[in-house]
Protein backbone atom coordinates (compact mmCIF):
# COMPACT_ATOMS: atom_id res chain seq x y z
CA UNK A 1 0.00 0.00 0.00
CA UNK A 2 1.30 3.82 -1.26
CA UNK A 3 1.31 6.73 1.20
CA UNK A 4 -1.20 8.64 -1.31
CA UNK A 5 -3.31 5.32 -0.73
CA UNK A 6 -3.07 5.27 3.06
CA UNK A 7 -3.71 9.14 3.38
CA UNK A 8 -7.06 8.50 1.37
CA UNK A 9 -8.32 5.56 3.60
CA UNK A 10 -7.30 7.43 6.66
CA UNK A 11 -9.28 10.83 5.56
CA UNK A 12 -12.34 8.76 4.08
CA UNK A 13 -12.26 6.96 7.50
CA UNK A 14 -12.97 10.32 9.13
CA UNK A 15 -15.44 11.39 7.12
CA UNK A 16 -17.15 8.53 7.57
CA UNK A 17 -17.83 8.51 11.01
CA UNK A 18 -18.35 12.77 11.01
CA UNK A 19 -18.00 15.62 8.26
CA UNK A 20 -15.38 18.12 8.47
CA UNK A 21 -17.76 20.21 9.85
CA UNK A 22 -18.64 18.36 12.61
CA UNK A 23 -14.95 17.52 13.74
CA UNK A 24 -14.17 20.88 13.33
CA UNK A 25 -16.95 21.58 15.60
CA UNK A 26 -16.08 19.33 18.25
CA UNK A 27 -12.59 20.92 18.18
CA UNK A 28 -14.35 24.39 18.57
CA UNK A 29 -16.73 23.06 21.75
CA UNK A 30 -13.20 22.22 23.28
CA UNK A 31 -11.92 25.43 22.40
CA UNK A 32 -14.58 27.34 23.72
CA UNK A 33 -14.51 25.41 27.45
CA UNK A 34 -10.78 26.14 27.86
CA UNK A 35 -11.88 30.14 26.68
CA UNK A 36 -14.28 30.10 29.13
CA UNK A 37 -11.75 28.41 31.45
CA UNK A 38 -14.29 25.71 32.50
CA UNK A 39 -12.81 22.50 33.94
CA UNK A 40 -16.18 21.09 34.11
CA UNK A 41 -16.80 21.70 30.18
CA UNK A 42 -13.22 20.37 29.26
CA UNK A 43 -13.38 17.16 31.38
CA UNK A 44 -16.28 16.50 29.61
CA UNK A 45 -15.11 17.36 25.77
CA UNK A 46 -11.99 16.74 25.71
CA UNK A 47 -12.00 13.21 26.36
CA UNK A 48 -14.83 11.83 24.06
CA UNK A 49 -12.62 14.30 21.38
CA UNK A 50 -9.54 12.22 21.72
CA UNK A 51 -11.42 9.28 21.89
CA UNK A 52 -13.04 9.81 18.45
CA UNK A 53 -10.11 10.51 17.04
CA UNK A 54 -8.27 7.55 18.71
CA UNK A 55 -11.00 5.01 18.11
CA UNK A 56 -10.85 5.54 13.96
CA UNK A 57 -7.30 5.42 13.90
CA UNK A 58 -7.13 2.36 16.59
CA UNK A 59 -9.85 -0.13 14.77
CA UNK A 60 -11.60 1.32 11.94
CA UNK A 61 -8.42 1.40 10.25
CA UNK A 62 -6.82 -1.49 11.45
CA UNK A 63 -6.46 -3.42 8.45
CA UNK A 64 -5.41 -0.19 6.30
CA UNK A 65 -2.16 -0.52 8.89
CA UNK A 66 -1.74 -4.14 8.56
CA UNK A 67 -2.10 -3.76 4.87
CA UNK A 68 1.04 -0.98 5.07
CA UNK A 69 2.93 -2.36 7.92
CA UNK A 70 1.96 -0.24 10.10
CA UNK A 71 1.55 -1.00 13.59
CA UNK A 72 -0.92 0.97 16.06
CA UNK A 73 -0.19 1.78 19.74
CA UNK A 74 -1.56 4.42 22.44
CA UNK A 75 -0.14 7.79 22.02
CA UNK A 76 2.81 9.39 23.90
CA UNK A 77 1.32 12.99 23.86
CA UNK A 78 -1.96 14.05 25.23
CA UNK A 79 -2.91 15.20 22.15
CA UNK A 80 -1.77 12.34 19.99
CA UNK A 81 -4.05 10.43 18.16
CA UNK A 82 -1.81 7.22 18.09
CA UNK A 83 2.16 5.85 17.92
CA UNK A 84 2.36 4.83 14.05
CA UNK A 85 5.20 2.75 13.89
CA UNK A 86 7.15 0.78 10.81
CA UNK A 87 10.44 -0.61 10.23
CA UNK A 88 11.82 0.71 13.03
CA UNK A 89 10.74 4.36 12.26
CA UNK A 90 7.65 6.04 14.54
CA UNK A 91 5.50 8.85 14.28
CA UNK A 92 2.87 10.26 15.77
CA UNK A 93 0.32 12.61 14.65
CA UNK A 94 -1.36 15.07 16.75
CA UNK A 95 -4.30 17.04 16.95
CA UNK A 96 -2.69 20.42 18.42
CA UNK A 97 0.80 22.15 17.71
CA UNK A 98 2.88 24.46 19.06
CA UNK A 99 1.66 27.82 18.71
CA UNK A 100 3.79 30.03 16.85
CA UNK A 101 4.13 33.95 16.15
CA UNK A 102 3.07 33.23 12.54
CA UNK A 103 0.41 31.34 13.21
CA UNK A 104 -1.85 33.62 15.73
CA UNK A 105 -5.80 33.76 14.37
CA UNK A 106 -5.06 30.93 11.86
CA UNK A 107 -7.57 28.07 12.66
CA UNK A 108 -9.25 27.30 15.51
CA UNK A 109 -6.58 28.88 17.63
CA UNK A 110 -8.99 31.91 19.37
CA UNK A 111 -8.27 32.66 22.95
CA UNK A 112 -7.81 29.30 24.40
CA UNK A 113 -3.91 29.15 23.08
CA UNK A 114 -2.50 29.76 27.00
CA UNK A 115 -4.73 27.19 28.30
CA UNK A 116 -3.32 24.66 26.05
CA UNK A 117 0.36 25.18 27.39
CA UNK A 118 1.47 27.31 24.00
CA UNK A 119 -0.59 25.02 21.79
CA UNK A 120 -3.68 25.60 19.36
CA UNK A 121 -6.10 22.57 18.27
CA UNK A 122 -5.98 21.57 14.63
CA UNK A 123 -8.89 21.72 12.04
CA UNK A 124 -10.01 19.18 10.18
CA UNK A 125 -7.93 19.71 7.33
CA UNK A 126 -5.06 20.81 9.42
CA UNK A 127 -5.22 17.73 11.45
CA UNK A 128 -5.00 15.63 7.76
CA UNK A 129 -2.28 16.96 6.49
CA UNK A 130 -0.21 16.96 9.92
CA UNK A 131 -1.62 13.46 9.62
CA UNK A 132 -0.36 12.99 6.11
CA UNK A 133 3.18 13.95 7.29
CA UNK A 134 3.50 12.10 10.02
CA UNK A 135 3.31 9.30 7.58
CA UNK A 136 6.04 10.04 5.09
CA UNK A 137 8.45 8.84 7.19
CA UNK A 138 7.11 5.23 7.84
CA UNK A 139 7.07 5.21 4.12
CA UNK A 140 10.39 6.74 2.87
CA UNK A 141 12.07 3.17 2.61
CA UNK A 142 9.35 1.88 0.67
CA UNK A 143 9.88 4.43 -1.92
CA UNK A 144 13.02 4.23 -2.18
Amino acid sequence: MTLNETIARIRAAHLMVRDAKEWDGLAAGLLQAYAAKDEDLIEQLQPPFLQSWRTVTRYVLRDTFDQAGISVSEPSDSWGIAVLTSDGRTAEPLLSLADHAGLQGAGLQGTATATLNGRRLLTFSETMTHYAESLEPLFARQSA
